[in-house]
């Protein structure tokens, strides 16, 4: 697992960098009030749901429609991970401000979801990115991981997460981590699956994700989780540049989320920043063109091995 495998040697963004990126664009318009961002944030989703993402989640998507058709709460009673794959963005761009990382962690998530142990999965991975871009790598990942949890006040998800701590210390192996936290969609399973990657692995990145993907599950939208902690914690020059270096062109392909990290940067140092820009028409094009080549991998996983 350490080369693309979706369409030939081109790696291409999936709906979670998407949903990413698209928060951090409302941050760099609204990064002092939280209540702007959420309208931003409410605008940005109907124009993803419009452009016909591949993946995305059941909440999401009955979020969207919810905005779509105008409706004031938009959110649904739901504890998918959907909430949580986008927050690292928010932590790290309030990197040290526990208080509005928490506020706009909280306020993004409930936009989909809004079921407690979504919101506060959420804000588990907002605050513990905010630990990693704040300076806090000389501190033992363990450590790291459970003064974000101090943040966690839903009873389930602190065990699980507290769990996840507590097998990442022990000799237990990774195919062992995965049966007992699990690696599904829910934000119970998803959030302490990707932590106990960081703990265990998180001081090799591509080591820890690759882990991470072989335990299966929701594989990419855990990968997501764990790639915005390995992100703030080692920084852009210890991402695995052979891959780094064939992601797609266009909208929210390797250029435009590289302007848009030197944005988010500046922005959140108090310096001038200039948002890129991005056309929602090619990112429907490119979403229409690759339905075909992900039907036929989903089809082809059907079938039994060679």
């Amino acid at each position: 697992m350490d080369r693309f495998h979706l369409l030939g040697p081109t790696g291409f963004t999936s709906d979670d960098t998407e949903m990413t990126a698209l928060v951090g664009h409302c941050l760099l318009g609204h990064p002092r009030d939280v209540n702007a961002c959420v309208r931003a944030f409410g605008w940005a989703v109907r124009g993803f749901v419009a452009r016909l993402p591949f993946g995305i989640g059941l909440a999401t998507l009955r979020a969207s429609f919810r905005l779509l058709l105008g409706l004031r709460r938009s959110g649904v009673p739901s504890a998918g991970n959907g909430a949580a794959m986008r927050a690292a963005v928010v932590g790290a761009f309030f990197a040290g401000d526990g208080p509005r990382c928490r506020d706009f962690s909280d306020a993004l998530a409930r936009v989909t979801h809004t079921d407690v142990r979504a919101v506060e999965g959420a804000r588990f991975v907002a605050l513990l990115a905010s630990q990693c871009v704040a300076g806090a790598s000389t501190q033992d990942r363990a450590h790291m991981a459970n003064t974000a949890l101090a943040g966690v006040e839903e009873p389930s998800l602190r065990q699980a997460l507290a769990l996840a701590v507590e097998l990442a210390a022990g000799t237990g192996s990774a195919q062992d981590a995965a049966v007992r936290l699990g690696t599904d969609g829910f934000v119970l399973r998803s959030v302490p699956w990707a932590l106990w990657c960081f703990v265990r692995h998180g001081g090799a990145v591509l080591e820890a994700l690759q882990v991470c993907i072989a335990g299966g599950g929701d594989t990419d939208t855990n990968a997501a989780i764990l790639g915005g902690w390995l992100g703030g914690l080692h920084g852009a020059a210890a991402l695995p540049q052979h891959l780094v270096e064939r992601l797609q062109g266009g909208p929210f392909g390797r250029a435009h989320l590289t302007a848009l990290g030197t944005a988010l940067a500046a922005r959140a140092a108090d310096q001038p920043a200039v948002t890129p820009r991005y056309w929602g028409v090619l990112g429907l094009l490119r979403n229409l063109a690759l339905y075909p080549v992900v039907l036929a991998h989903g089809f082809r996983r059907l079938l039994p091995p060679y």
